[in-house]
């Protein structure tokens, strides 16, 4: 087997820590050729669908890719802007911002990239840059903040992978999960209270979760209970009683049952039980996407309202928020322990141990 080198390597470069944020992926356009290669190698995952292979590659093959694409482009198309895909470009202003802000307190040996676990821009590639830059350390942060083996689990897998073909690996640290690291419950609690704040509070509010089958959590994974815990702390932070809030997930796809309860079954019912105002939020989204922008945003409002609900609000993920960037870099700097020091220490570090070198050569003389 030929592993992957760095060609240009040279002994004099500095050694670097690399951070590598990750989401899940976007198609490069909202057009049925472009979704067509990007769901199969989505769905093609045995992460995401564990199924039987040979039953599943008939199906996905056979059935799904010859359907879903020209649905999915359509939906594509309605959330699609100037700076292309909504998740693209918040996964890299997040990228940008965590750069800015690691580089002012840490200093510029540490470089920060992103990638997506799906489409572009790659997680080999995005490795590969770091490498280049002589990234010797590299902690990598799937921005999921509760755990599934569909999405972390995938995460670790990709970034494994790519270590089995390269010649010379880093050091390597991988956030596995942060549904009830403080900073980020505080950042959610903050982004509902300012949104109280402008528009006032609804009869309840609901957090919407990205759903996963049943049978995962039956197996193992731990997202149904991740995900209900970031629920009830920032309940408890909000200060809200049982029945001014609720847990659901949406976006299941296929005929077997998921986690429940469903988002748009229950968006449906409440009107009949005198709710006739919601706001959801979407916690496990840490940008907002076609899931958010328009599943959530847009086809679950007109369940709400068809039914007989009256106002339906939803509050934007923490996207690029100061907030969630403060957040996210406590996380990392919390997880770089002992891999690097303030700028300002590093010098203080390397002035007194010069001052040292200089004592010491001068008792020996």
């Amino acid at each position: 087997m030929n592993y992957r080198g760095n060609s240009a390597f040279s002994h004099q470069q500095a050694d670097k820590v690399g951070v590598l944020l990750t989401n899940l992926g976007t198609p490069d356009a909202p057009t049925k050729a472009a979704l067509k290669p990007y769901l199969k190698e989505f769905l093609s995952d045995p992460r995401v669908v564990e199924f039987p292979r040979w039953l599943w590659k008939i199906i996905l093959n056979g059935i799904i890719l010859n359907i879903r694409p020209k649905r999915s482009a359509e939906a594509y198309k309605t959330v699609w802007t100037d700076r292309g895909s909504p998740l693209l470009y918040h996964t890299e202003d997040q990228a940008a911002a965590v750069q800015h802000a690691l580089t002012e307190d840490l200093g510029e040996h540490v470089v920060v990239d992103y990638a997506m676990r799906y489409g572009k821009p790659s997680i080999q590639d995005a490795l590969d840059r770091m490498m280049r830059a002589g990234a010797r350390k590299l902690l990598v942060l799937p921005l999921y903040p509760q755990y599934s083996a569909s999405t972390v689990g995938s995460t670790f897998d990709a970034i494994a992978n790519d270590f089995t073909q390269r010649r010379w690996l880093p050091e390597f640290r991988f956030i596995s999960h942060y549904h009830d690291y403080d900073p980020f419950i505080s950042a959610l609690v903050n982004k509902i209270e300012r949104h109280w704040e402008t528009h006032g509070r609804a009869d309840k509010l609901i957090f919407s979760y990205h759903g996963v089958p049943l049978r995962y959590l039956k197996n193992g994974d731990p997202y149904h209970c991740e995900c209900y815990k970031t629920t009830r702390l920032v309940a408890e932070r909000l200060g809200l009683s049982e029945h001014e809030y609720m847990t659901t997930f949406q976006s299941r796809f296929g005929r077997e049952e998921w986690l429940k309860p469903y988002t748009d079954e229950t968006l449906k019912a409440l009107p009949k039980q005198s709710v006739k105002s919601v706001q959801v939020m979407c916690p496990g989204f840490s940008s907002d996407c076609l899931e958010t922008i328009e599943e959530i945003g847009e086809e679950n409002r007109e369940y709400f309202i068809e039914n007989g609900g009256e106002r339906y609000e939803y509050i934007s993920a923490l996207n690029a928020d100061e907030e969630h960037i403060s957040a996210l870099v406590s996380l990392i700097k919390d997880n770089l322990a002992g891999w690097t020091v303030p700028e300002q220490q590093a010098e203080a570090l390397a002035t007194r141990q010069r001052e040292a070198d200089k004592v010491e050569r001068n008792t020996a003389s």
